[in-house]
């Protein structure tokens, strides 16, 4: 505690909040005015609470608060995303495993009476505590050490459990799997199901769902969560004995709107294919991570251009949860039209289903990145490849 008394020094708290938001490598060339603390310590926190301003509203409007390292910052949820998981649970006790800096538990402590906070790195822990009591979250109780243990040594039913598996160091380079994750939910689901009948797991995006699927039991609910069309979470929901259909949630959030697609894994959808039409559509970052290519066709009415593409076409104009264009001009893929259509024109590039890279078309037909119109490079049903030229709809 004698580190913490130091960093909420009056003179250090004010110095932190007058240069947040500096160059903390600036700040590092000037001398240390804090004889008492390390001088990084102090540009940590500067740093720290500059990362949190968009990302963690709440603790970079609260007073008195204690920043972990910046990477600490960089790895844990948004408010945006804590909120979303709040509404997910429900009951009256809560217990996460893998604690961390406790944005979860803080938007969890909301909407449920008991939680506890489970964090094997005891200075985290302790740190997580403070700030919990500068922001009157008092429903929380803060256990360090190993989340296992102390889940068997409070010997308690819960409404939920939630876990946030953190991939191991040896296991970089490799497929991720949940196995190669620390707890190793897979292994250890048996015996979470002994203290609780349903748990919430985060994943990162990068886990496949199949791969998911193939690893957990029980599996009720995915919720894959979306902000500003980066897919940041991939939320499980497992329910003790639960073996029926899975519900699959998509959500964007964008600064204009919420984008909310549903449907049922591995449910049958008839899809036509055409040609494109007038408009075009291209899904969300949340939707194209679900893989429900062939539900979205279905929900909408709208046909799909290739069977790999994942572009849709309508001659309407439909409220769509991803991009949507007005097509102007369709090209064939060849020699001759590229030149005419494309050679120093100032353009965005998308390619879907088609075999070159982006910077590849860029270069070839030298084509400048930018302005207001859009193409698309992609293959049609006949497996013709074909270049759509668009205007943008915001909608």
């Amino acid at each position: 505690m004698m580190l913490f008394d130091k960093i909420l020094n009056s003179d250090i708290q004010n110095f932190i909040l007058e240069n947040t938001g500096l160059d903390t490598n600036k700040l590092a060339l000037k001398k240390n005015p804090f004889s008492q603390i390390d001088f990084k310590i102090v540009l940590n926190q500067i740093e720290s609470r500059t990362k949190s301003k968009d990302k963690l509203p709440t603790w970079f409007n609260g007073k008195n608060i204690i920043y972990p390292s910046k990477i600490s910052i960089e790895q844990t949820s948004s408010e945006v995303a804590a909120k979303y998981k709040s509404n997910i649970v429900s009951g009256t006790s809560l217990i996460d495993l893998t604690g961390g800096f406790g944005i979860d538990d803080y938007h969890f402590s909301k909407k449920i009476e008991h939680i506890v906070h489970c964090e094997i790195n005891s200075e985290l822990s302790e740190i997580v505590s403070h700030n919990f009591k500068q922001l009157d979250a008092l429903n929380i109780n803060c256990i360090a050490g190993d989340s296992l243990i102390t889940l068997k040594q409070l010997n308690q039913k819960f409404d939920w459990i939630y876990i946030d598996p953190s991939r191991r160091n040896d296991a970089k380079g490799k497929v991720f799997m949940l196995k190669d994750c620390l707890p190793n939910v897979p292994n250890l689901q048996d015996i979470y199901f002994k203290y609780s009948n349903t748990v919430l797991i985060k994943t990162a995006p990068i886990l496949d769902i199949s791969a998911g699927l193939q690893e957990l039991k029980n599996v009720k609910q995915i919720h894959i969560l979306a902000l500003e069309n980066e897919v940041k979470e991939l939320l499980w929901i497992i329910e003790k004995d639960y073996s029926s259909e899975i519900a699959i949630k998509t959500v964007n959030y964008t600064k204009q709107k919420e984008e909310i697609f549903e449907f049922t894994w591995n449910s049958a959808s008839m899809v036509n294919f055409e040609f494109p039409k007038k408009y075009l559509y291209e899904p969300n970052s949340a939707i194209m991570k679900s893989g429900g290519f062939n539900q979205i066709a279905s929900f909408f009415s709208l046909d799909k251009l290739h069977k790999h593409s994942h572009l849709y076409t309508s001659e309407s104009l439909i409220a769509f949860p991803g991009r949507s264009f007005q097509i102007e001009w369709i090209v064939n893929y060849t020699k001759k039209e590229m030149i005419e259509n494309f050679s120093n024109k100032k353009m965005n590039v998308t390619v879907r289903n088609f075999p070159d890279k982006v910077e590849n078309i860029r270069k070839k037909w030298n084509i400048k990145d930018g302005g207001n119109q859009f193409c698309f490079f992609t293959t049609d049903k006949n497996e013709n490849k074909i270049v759509l030229l668009c205007t943008k709809i915001n909608c």
